[in-house]
């Protein structure tokens, strides 16, 4: 029984990695049984208890006549996720100030120059999603840009705190659009400060939009 149980936890370790890796992103089929048999090195029932465990975790989804499919990259977005599902647009806003301000600082600290390029392109990107008026493209590229600055920071628990909170970021981000709060060029001086090195305005750009958002 322990050598079983070792592989079971062998297999949805393997299959975990494979996730948060994304080399099976979020929203996309796995292999079915007989191709993870062959990849794992192990037997049907092995898999398929591996596979249900994932599945109690809240990383895969079976969907009847089609497959199991990616729902989440971690167990700690699907916790957040279960906390954060009806939580007010103000109480989001609030922890988004507290993560992003800090963000934004140390990002213009550390940046480099690749990330200095990216900040720039995902501004860019979303400048132009904005003239277009595709909504769904304006909250991507706004969200991207902010994923950028938090990965520019250099913060691993950063990074690892902010990408749990994407959906309610993302929706957050999505109202404030749809309210018009959000201009095309709402975070051009925040890159600005970022790629020129200035922690203190990059913080107090960051901390003035997201202020304004609560109307303070």
């Amino acid at each position: 029984m322990a050598r079983r149980t070792g592989l079971i936890d062998t297999a949805v370790d393997e299959l975990r990695g494979r996730i948060e890796t994304e080399q099976w992103p979020v929203g996309t089929r796995i292999p079915p049984e007989p191709a993870l048999v062959d990849l794992l090195g192990v037997g049907r029932n092995t898999v398929r208890e591996a596979v249900q465990s994932l599945v109690h975790a809240g990383l895969l989804e079976r969907r009847q006549g089609s497959g199991t499919y990616v729902l989440s990259r971690s167990e700690l977005a699907v916790t957040m996720g279960r906390q954060i599902a009806d939580a007010r647009q103000r109480d989001v806003v609030e922890v988004r100030r507290s993560l992003e301000v800090e963000a934004a600082r140390l990002a213009a600290r550390r940046r480099t120059a690749s990330d200095a390029a990216a900040l720039l392109q995902r501004r860019d990107e979303r400048a132009s999603a904005y003239h277009a008026g595709d909504l769904d493209a304006m909250v991507a590229t706004d969200l991207d840009l902010h994923r950028a600055i938090v990965r520019a920071a250099a913060n691993p628990l950063l990074v690892t705190l902010y990408e749990n909170l994407l959906d309610a970021i993302g929706e957050n981000i999505r109202f404030n659009f749809v309210t018009d709060a959000h201009g095309h060029d709402a975070h051009d001086h925040l890159v600005e400060a970022i790629v020129a090195g200035d922690d203190g305005k990059a913080a107090d750009e960051t901390a003035r939009y997201l202020s304004a958002l609560l109307g303070e």
